[in-house]
């Protein structure tokens, strides 16, 4: 049975962390001097990279994780606290807008696939959210489902990137990356106290009685 709850839930994370908007506007940033044709291709690869790295951390990242004995609720706790770090610099700002070219490389892969596509945020979330001991099969293929149909749409926006941008603006595109950098925040918040098994001593407290104190 489908749950939406989760489907919601997974949509907005991976949104949150692989963050179209902001790749956008590094987009735009880094494809000024290409002509049409040039950033159509540039926007494909970029795109179909990222979505092998994030597909390949759901497949066998937490094979990974087990062949290296890395417990999950350590992998957790970690990527609870980086994804935590990762939404603050989406609020506060962050140095992925200025990222430059690198000599010798493809921008398609560095920066535009990772990280500003595939973002570690993303790699972590997209574990975490196809974790095998809570979920089946068919949902955690549901997650890469919903992982590639936000890959889609980021490519779609990078596809329009001109018309876009100039509709937005950098005030309207840094207003919705905050946005999903507070979500992305509150998230990684409920990855920590999950695996930290706070909602077990939560359950006793009287939350009411504690907001009135």
């Amino acid at each position: 049975m489908l749950d939406f709850d989760k489907l919601l839930q997974d949509s907005l994370i991976i949104w949150a962390t692989i963050d179209p908007i902001g790749t956008l506007a590094i987009f735009t940033a880094l494809t000024g001097g290409m002509d049409a044709a040039q950033r159509r291709q540039t926007a494909i690869r970029a795109v179909a990279y990222a979505a092998a790295v994030l597909l390949g951390a759901i497949v066998v990242g937490q094979l990974i994780l087990t062949a290296m004995g890395i417990r999950l609720i350590s992998f957790q706790l970690s990527g609870g606290i980086i994804l935590f770090l990762f939404g603050l610099q989406m609020i506060f700002g962050s140095g992925a807008a200025n990222a430059k070219k690198e000599p010798g490389h493809d921008i398609a892969v560095f920066p535009l696939a990772i990280p500003a596509t595939a973002t570690p945020g993303a790699i972590l979330a997209v574990i975490l959210l196809t974790d095998n001991s809570l979920h089946s099969i068919p949902t955690q293929a549901i997650t890469a489902a919903i992982t590639l149909a936000v890959l889609g749409m980021t490519l779609i926006l990078l596809l329009l990137a001109t018309p876009i941008m100039r509709v937005l603006g950098q005030g309207g595109a840094s207003i919705l990356t905050r946005i999903m950098g507070m979500i992305l925040a509150a998230f990684s918040v409920e990855l920590v106290m999950n695996a930290l098994g706070v909602e077990r001593w939560l359950a006793g407290l009287n939350l009411s009685h504690v907001l009135m104190q």
